[in-house]
């Protein structure tokens, strides 16, 4: 949300020609707030937002009104601290969690993982065990239980609706082993028997795909005016889109690759015979 408002500033005060210090000067602030403000890193005050938009020349009100509702969404999230404050999770990967403790869908598309919300405990550890960066093996053990309690999301009064696609190498992948893949195979089994789990299998048959540069995760929320906010992978962390067209290609790409993926009997299908093999 923070980015996303910022970015529209940054868009509004562009389109006037103003510069950094002109805006912060408007609201009696130094540049470097306008830059922390147009960034996402700091909360923002409604009275703030109305007189820097008066100054760009904005004069729609629904514009305005947009902006002061994404900053109170902002200011309410912000202000919301959620179990995950007191775990492993740092950094890009505990705002993913903070926004998909309050999401209302999610739709994910993985490569060579099962995705994180439908993992096993064993099947984490093994991912944890494999990268040499921990320097603490006890935060495994926490890092484990970081993912299964995310799990609850799946779960409860206002679960969230999982939509995800993955592809063949996911489930042929051998994290952990044999026995490790079986009962990963058998929680996928289980879980896609909920109402707000829907799996699908890319099958190695169907060639390039439009999803093909990696794996990604879209957001989305039920309060009005809240845009989509994509999550993708990379080696180093996390990547983020938060603008109503980058959103809504990640969503154009994401459904041109389920139409290219087995059905989701024909998936749990593919799953119980690969269940058998190992």
């Amino acid at each position: 949300m923070a980015r996303k408002l910022g970015g529209e500033l940054l868009h509004l005060r562009d389109t006037a020609g103003k510069t950094q210090q002109q805006a912060a000067e408007s609201i009696n602030a130094t540049g470097t707030k306008i830059v922390k403000m147009e960034r996402g890193w700091v909360p923002m005050r409604d009275p703030d937002i109305r007189v820097l938009c008066e100054f760009y020349g904005v004069e729609d009100s629904q514009v305005v009104g947009g902006l002061l509702k994404l900053a109170k969404l902002d200011r309410e999230r912000r202000k919301a601290k959620g179990w995950w404050s007191n775990s492993v999770a740092t950094g890009s990967i505990a705002e993913y969690i903070a926004m998909e403790d309050v999401a209302s869908r999610i739709r994910n598309w993985q490569t060579s993982l099962i995705p994180g919300l439908l993992q096993t405990p064993e099947y984490t550890r093994a991912l944890g065990v494999s990268d040499e960066s921990w320097e603490d093996p006890d935060d495994i053990e926490r890092f484990v239980e970081v993912k299964q309690r995310r799990q609850e999301r799946l779960l409860g009064e206002r679960p969230v609706q999982l939509y995800a696609v993955i592809s063949e190498a996911a489930l042929r992948q051998q994290i952990g082993g044999p026995e490790v893949m079986r009962v990963q195979l058998e929680r996928l089994r289980e879980l896609v028997e909920l109402p707000n789990v829907r799996l699908q299998v890319l099958p190695f048959r169907a060639g390039a795909h439009p999803c093909i540069a990696g794996p990604f995760s879209i957001v989305s929320f039920a309060e009005d005016g809240a845009l989509d906010v994509v999550q993708s992978d990379t080696i180093t962390g996390m990547a983020w889109a938060e603008s109503e067209a980058e959103s809504g290609t990640y969503s154009v790409l994401f459904d041109r690759t389920a139409r290219l993926s087995l059905a989701p009997r024909d998936t749990l299908t593919l799953i119980d015979s690969l269940r058998k093999e190992m």
